[in-house]
């Protein structure tokens, strides 16, 4: 394999998920309650699934722009 290949794929990789944590951190600002301790302390399930499904989502949108 191309050592050029493969460093583009880890910057790759790194970058998606910087952007991800970025994303992430804006959209738990953006709500009126605190993600983590809906998450965490009042095991909202509704709420882990919206999440899930959104992080999936935005993974998918990152990749396809990167690819």
């Amino acid at each position: 394999m191309n050592p050029i290949v493969l460093l583009n794929s880890v910057v790759y990789a790194v970058l998606g998920i910087i952007i991800f944590i970025v994303i992430f951190a804006v959209v738990d600002l953006l709500t009126p309650y605190h993600l983590w301790q809906e998450l965490v302390e009042k095991k909202n399930l509704a709420l882990a699934v919206v999440l899930g499904c959104s992080a999936l989502g935005i993974c998918l949108i990152i990749a396809a722009a990167i690819h």
